[in-house]
């Protein structure tokens, strides 16, 4: 039994093949092409065809894709969304996507605000207003086939967000795309109603890379896997999750790279550098898991609380551009020579002096022909090597929760341009296969259960509470796909809520397994 992981970034496609011992078989890295498809299916035949493998020995294939943050970035491939607000007349003060860019306010179609919804203990304000939703479903049918329910303190009680999903599918059709905030986002309406429109707005190019990856694959034979996409808590999905909840693919590849350097370095408890072509993105390996962001997160210039890696990107990697400033001083980067850096860079016959040049030059790596860098002056790479710990130590200070040093992972192609010292780090790693983490992280992922609630200890004590959100958590991850005698409870978080009447908390508790 074979997995094949792919991961696509911006500058390379990555894929691996690993054995059902998890020993990596093959890897190998092809440029990343305009379409995304071409670049994948080109990746799939070099590392079948380095590998060797049986087609048909192949079981499982896990993809891991930027694509969703591409199209909301790009304002892309977006489909239009009904947006239906439960929470007049309390919420009517701040309308929906007050902040947004107005580039991509036109994805919404048309919206309304409608009475209903509840009060922070799960007290309804007032009642379901269902005969302005039916009139706005029936509005909005035919002109958009995604909508966007949002309810002011759904996370306490989704009642109505339900009812009305169901009374959307009556009026448009069993056919409708409908994303329900409670679903997707966490405290906080405006945030949890933005991840929702985005969500909605995505299901087209969620579409889009669940077939294209399924053809992908039937196209080179491989016709016995399942398929699983990476999501970005570190664990995997199906297809079919991947259609209903597309943005949570969102910043999957930084925590395939965090997964596969925590695999490769057998650490559960480090900073993970992954430096790519053009940007190194900094992440915490928390028991084994990506750490997760504890603040809300900008996507394309919208505010969103859905849950998001704790992730650093800066504007440095292998292909970043160098320069000497008029007064001596020596910049690397944000900008870069990207997946054009084996035409462009000096040590590929180019003319554009970048950061893996001065690692060649200096002796850190050894790619490319090194003499044609040796007219490269000694100073002025050292002072570039220089700027590029300086940047790196920065981020790992704004890692870091003390100040105590700690261990350092190195992943990624362009990781040969850092320093083996580095202030802050105890010890800086440097696994075997860490050019392609990221694909392996995706493959030997495991699938996640997630629970959260509030929850008033006043009547339910904390242990039995604490007993049912695991067992919760537990059967959520077996229901997505995990053998049940290898879920292991992750993490376990309970928050007093200080506003709240009673003794609340809220509960999040997250178990993972082995795929079946």
């Amino acid at each position: 039994m074979y997995k094949l992981g792919i991961d696509v970034g911006g500058t390379n496609t990555d894929a691996v093949i690993i054995n059902e011992n998890l020993e990596v078989i093959a890897e190998i890295k092809h440029p990343t092409t305009d379409d995304v498809y071409d670049g994948i299916l080109c990746a799939i035949r070099e590392v079948l065809q380095a590998s060797g493998v049986d087609r048909s020995e192949i079981t499982q294939a896990m993809l891991g894709t930027t694509q969703c943050t591409n199209a909301i970035v790009e304002r892309k491939h977006l489909a239009r969304v009904g947006l239906v607000r439960i929470g007049a007349p309390a919420t009517t003060g701040i309308p929906p996507m007050v902040d947004w860019p107005e580039d991509i306010q036109a994805v919404v179609e048309d919206y309304v605000v409608i009475r209903g919804g509840y009060e922070y203990d799960g007290r309804e304000i007032t009642a379901l207003d269902t005969e302005a939703a039916r009139a706005f479903f029936e509005k909005m049918k035919g002109k958009v086939n995604s909508m966007a329910i949002s309810c002011v303190f759904s996370t306490v009680r989704s009642d109505e967000e339900l009812a009305l999903a169901a009374l959307c599918r009556q009026v448009m059709g069993e056919d409708v795309h409908i994303s329900v905030s409670s679903e997707i986002g966490s405290m906080g309406l405006i945030e949890r109603e933005n991840a929702t429109i985005l969500n909605a707005a995505l299901y087209k190019v969620a579409e889009g890379f669940t077939e294209g990856f399924a053809r992908s694959l039937a196209d080179e034979g491989i016709t016995n896997a399942e398929i699983y996409l990476s999501q970005n808590d570190g664990t995997l999905m199906t297809m079919e999750h991947a259609r209903r909840y597309p943005i949570l693919t969102i910043a999957c590849r930084p925590t395939n790279s965090i997964r596969g350097a925590s695999y490769l370095s057998q650490r559960k408890d480090a900073v993970v550098i992954d430096v790519g072509g053009t940007t190194t993105d900094f992440g915490v390996i928390q028991n084994g898991f990506p750490r997760e962001s504890s603040v809300a997160v900008t996507i394309g210039g919208v505010r969103t609380n859905f849950r998001m890696p704790d992730i650093i990107s800066i504007g440095l990697g292998g292909g970043s551009i160098v320069r000497q400033q008029a007064d001596g001083s020596v910049t690397v980067g944000p900008d870069s020579v990207g997946y054009e850096i084996t035409k462009k860079a000096l040590v590929f016959g180019g003319d554009v002096l970048t950061a893996t040049d001065i690692a060649v030059r200096l002796g850190l790596a050894d790619i490319g022909n090194a003499s044609l860098v040796k007219g490269v002056d000694l100073g002025l790479a050292e002072k570039a090597l220089a700027a590029i710990a300086a940047m790196v130590e920065d981020s790992i200070d704004a890692m870091k929760t003390s100040n105590a040093d700690v261990e350092v992972v190195l992943v990624g192609g362009g990781a040969i341009i850092l320093p083996q010292k580095l202030a802050g780090a105890s010890c800086v790693h440097n696994p075997a296969h860490a050019g392609c983490a990221n694909a392996i992280g995706s493959a030997i992922s495991k699938v996640s259960g997630n629970f959260e609630q509030l929850i008033d200890y006043n009547q339910i004590p904390r242990e039995q509470a604490l007993a049912q959100a695991k067992a919760e958590a537990t059967r959520l991850a077996v229901e997505a796909g995990a053998r049940p005698e290898t879920v292991e409870i992750i993490e376990v978080e309970d928050v007093p809520l200080a506003y709240h009447v009673g003794n609340t908390c809220r509960v999040r508790v997250k178990a993972a397994g082995d795929l079946a």
